[in-house]
């Protein structure tokens, strides 16, 4: 078995319909293509050459993944395999489920969403476009530019935000960094892909004018703007027809109406039909070996049920794709580098700081002097989390503490105590650190991988106690065991745990605990839903080492493609955490409570059930405002929470999911060190049955329809005058700011406008204005939002400086997609253009009259 061992329509309603006989083959022009960044370019004539020499078996062998992260080459002519990896907030190379190499783990995409800063966001691009090389990665799974549909999507963390415009624009940065290095982005989920239940086979039932306004805009951006180099398609279907079978989808629209000239991947397994996929104009299936495409494309040419020319396309595309990224004449590596850069951790460190938003400050709580007392409270406060579940997993290059960063931004008279006061976890923590231990007395577990004999036929180590066996072939499992030891201090009764995808052993002092193998577990939330429940077990345990043994053995899960075993473990716990937390509040100065989520509750392959903080962390925040009014609550979460404890709180940030250098941005943002420069991506509503998608959301009987229709997000709350607990945009600042009246700056036809606004800095601290214009236009034949956002910037200003703000629109900032006539119109009449600081708090109004071209 090939097994890797891993550790630790037509038109109106869209459906798709065969075009046999379209052609849309591109010219092979690919060294005379602008966008081409660097690295060994073949001429004009040489790739002519090489596509006219490949054979129908080789170019279809390049339409199929050759691994589970690779793409497929042909050797006999030199063409070689890329190799790909995800994702969004860290290039992490082979490794799944936070295991394989280190790699830097940037914000997550609503943290970036929340920095309204496209420079910021396109250096980001740049640093993960290194980060990607040193995996000898040249094809980056990345960004997602979904939209927060609802607050219960589990990757919303993922996406930048739940309006198209800041996402398009974000997209376009984003992409433009990575390219720039020579690294192709494959720009996901296209589209209407916003919620994971029955993620793979779902079908989003979404109409035209719903899908042009809101969901395609930042994959339109990313393809007219960025010249993205690859799209993958979604899992769901859009309108009855698979997004990677969706003709209407690919060819008319992706290809045809926009000029994509890059590649259309599938998502991992995400693939349904080899005909109907390749005359829609997807190129490669992924992963490999190759299941419907390949052998079995060539098949469909030779027997004409597809076209030879959709062959040549989609090799086509594949050779233009390696050549953009500079891949002929080099070497295919799986080399694996661990680059722990000091820019990067520069970087890092501001871009989380950017993303914190201060939501609320009573009476100037925040930033905390030097001298102060301050208990930290909370779980998260312990393990800050940096990200978030699924193919957005990766294992950081270091972990922060944030009681030793908060307190080395304090001054010498300041302490930080900690109290976790309660414990915060889907499933047990995992055994790992210095108490972990190899037989060999290393860190870890020592990983033996076994043939069908016993006999050992590799040995690695595990940093932790989560095994992985990752195969793409799906011919069933592998015997692996893995051994170490761990010591404890005290007597007690210490919990263990098992979950398990495929059949497990979990031994402890050579005692079976829980057989997943003899009694396989049953079915549960583990591994993105392809794994079992937990079980959990309570072993009384003496002072002294102990032995840990996990064996894997038998037929691996999901579908045959995952292999794996995570074991957790938990200390006896104090029965009176919460009010040992209390107590040290009551006799601090400032308490800071860190409440959230991880990367368990928030992750790929299932939504959130309620907007609910896990376990107590409710009663902790409201028990701690109660012992101290001087109580700041740190929201470490990527997606909106319940907050019924907000009126009790003196100060709220929200802090995201911000990567490895969030513990320094946060201690900075709390000392004053830097400005919390986020502003919301997102609306916090009140209730979840306020939510725009609420009894649409996450979908029954194999649908999903977008009943709000234009109404997602703000445009729900502003257009239905309906309260939020926290507006789209919000976002305090350290000082204070006044804007001067807008100026037309420049004026052309249509929508063709610039706006100039001053702004002035008039507090004592240096700080950062965003200033959004959101349009409202004129009543018109079609129902439109009341407003929406179609221009911001974001000035930076020291004390007492004043700046510009520069706020740019085109047509189809007052335009919208009309139906009947298919096109986009542009609304005349006046307009009115609403500037401040968030949606509904607007400083200045200004009326433009729009003459239709």
């Amino acid at each position: 078995m090939a097994a890797t061992m891993i550790p630790g329509i037509g038109r109106p309603d869209l459906r798709g319909s065969p075009r046999a006989d379209k052609d849309l083959r591109p010219k092979i022009v690919w060294a005379h293509d602008r966008r081409i960044s660097q690295g060994h370019q073949v001429t004009a004539e040489r790739a002519a050459d090489l596509f006219n020499e490949l054979s129908i078996a080789e170019k279809a062998a390049l339409t199929a993944g050759g691994s589970m992260w690779g793409m497929n080459g042909v050797n006999r002519l030199g063409i070689p395999a890329l190799k790909v990896t995800d994702g969004p907030n860290g290039a992490r190379g082979n490794g799944i489920f936070g295991s394989g190499r280190s790699a830097a783990c940037f914000p997550c995409g609503s943290a970036l969403g929340a920095t309204w800063d496209p420079e910021l966001v396109r250096r980001v691009g740049v640093a993960l476009g290194q980060e990607a090389k040193t995996k000898s990665c040249t094809v980056l799974l990345a960004p997602t530019v979904n939209l927060h549909r609802s607050p219960l999507y589990g990757r919303n963390f993922e996406c930048f935000s739940e309006d198209p415009h800041l996402s398009a624009r974000l997209a376009v940065a984003y992409v433009s960094g990575v390219q720039d290095q020579g690294i192709a982005c494959v720009i996901k989920h296209f589209v209407a892909n916003d919620a994971e239940f029955e993620r793979m086979t779902i079908n989003s039932v979404v109409d035209e004018r719903t899908l042009r306004e809101i969901y395609l805009p930042p994959f339109e951006a990313a393809v007219k703007e960025a010249g993205v180099w690859g799209v993958m398609t979604a899992y769901n279907q859009l309108n009855g027809t698979a997004c990677s079978a969706n003709s209407w989808l690919l060819a008319d629209l992706l290809r045809g109406e926009w000029g994509f000239d890059g590649i259309v991947m599938t998502d991992w397994f995400g693939f349904v039909d080899t005909v109907e996929s390749a005359r829609a104009g997807l190129d490669v299936e992924m992963p490999g070996p190759a299941r419907m495409f390949g052998a079995a494309l060539a098949e469909a040419v030779d027997d004409g049920r597809v076209a030879v020319r959709h062959l040549e396309d989609q090799a086509d595309r594949v050779l233009k794709l390696i050549d953009r990224v500079g891949a002929f004449g080099s070497e295919s590596s799986d080399d694996e580098k661990e680059v722990d850069l000091p820019e990067h951790r520069a970087l890092l460190r501001e871009a989380a700081a950017r993303s914190i938003v201060l939501l609320k400050n009573r009476s100037g709580l925040l930033p905390l002097g030097g001298d102060a007392k301050v208990a930290l409270i909370g779980h998260n406060a312990g393990r800050l989390q940096l990200y978030g579940g699924g193919s957005a997993q990766l294992r950081p290059h270091y972990r922060l503490n944030l009681q030793e960063s908060l307190r080395s931004s304090m001054g010498p008279e300041g302490s930080v105590e900690y109290a976790p006061g309660t414990f915060v976890g889907k499933f047990l923590p995992l055994l790992e650190g210095p108490n972990l231990r190899q037989p060999n007395g290393l860190p870890g577990l020592r990983i033996e991988v076994l043939g069908e004999g016993g006999g050992v036929l590799r040995t690695q180590s595990s940093a932790h106690s989560e095994l992985f066996v990752v195969t793409a072939s799906g011919e069933g499992g592998s015997a692996v065991r893995a051994t170490g030891s761990f010591d404890v201090l005290e007597h007690g009764k210490y919990q263990f745990s098992l979950a398990q995808a495929g059949g497990a052993r979990l031994l402890i002092n050579d005692e079976v605990l829980v057989d997943g193998v003899a009694d396989p577990l049953p079915p549960g939330d583990s591994y993105m839903g392809f794994g079992s429940a937990e079980k959990r077990v309570a072993v009384d345990l003496a002072p002294g080492k102990h032995s840990l043994r996990i064996e894997m053995e038998g037929e691996a899960g999901a579908g045959g493609l995952l292999q794996a075993a995570r074991v957790g473990f938990l200390p006896p716990q104090p029965s009176d955490m919460l009010s040992e937390a209390v107590s040290l509040a009551r006799r601090s100065d400032v308490a800071v409570v860190v409440v959230g989520t991880n990367e368990d509750y928030e992750t790929e392959g299932r939504d959130r059930p309620d907007m609910a903080l896990p376990d107590r962390q409710d009663e902790l925040v409201h028990a701690v405002c109660r012992a101290n009014p001087n109580t700041v609550v740190v929201v470490n979460a990527a997606s909106p929470v319940d907050m019924d404890w907000d009126d009790d709180a003196a100060a709220v940030l929200q802090c995201w999911f911000g990567g490895q250098e969030l513990a320094n941005a946060l201690a900075d943002v709390l000392t004053g060190a830097a400005e919390p420069g986020g502003r919301l991506p997102t609306s916090i509503p009140r209730r979840l049955e306020h939510s725009p998608a609420y009894g649409n959301f996450p979908g029954e009987a194999g649908q999903v329809r977008y009943g709000e229709g234009l109404l997602m997000g703000y445009r729900h709350y502003d257009t239905r005058d309906l309260p939020v607990r926290y507006r789209f945009g919000h976002g305090l600042s350290y000082t204070s700011f006044a804007l001067a009246e807008p100026q037309i700056a420049q004026r052309g036809r249509g929508g063709d406008l610039k706006l100039a606004v001053k702004v002035t800095n008039t507090g004592a601290r240096a700080g950062s204005a965003v200033v959004q214009a959101y349009v409202e236009p004129p009543a018109g034949p079609l129902f439109r939002p009341r407003r929406e956002l179609r221009a911001f910037d974001r000035v930076d200003l020291e004390p007492g400086e004043t700046g510009t703000a520069v706020l740019g629109f085109d047509d189809r900032s007052f335009s919208y997609w009309d139906p009947a006539a298919n096109a986009w119109q542009l609304h005349g009449g006046k307009h009115l253009i609403h500037i401040g600081s968030a949606v509904g708090r607007y400083d200045h109004q200004l009326s433009v009259n729009i003459s239709a071209k």
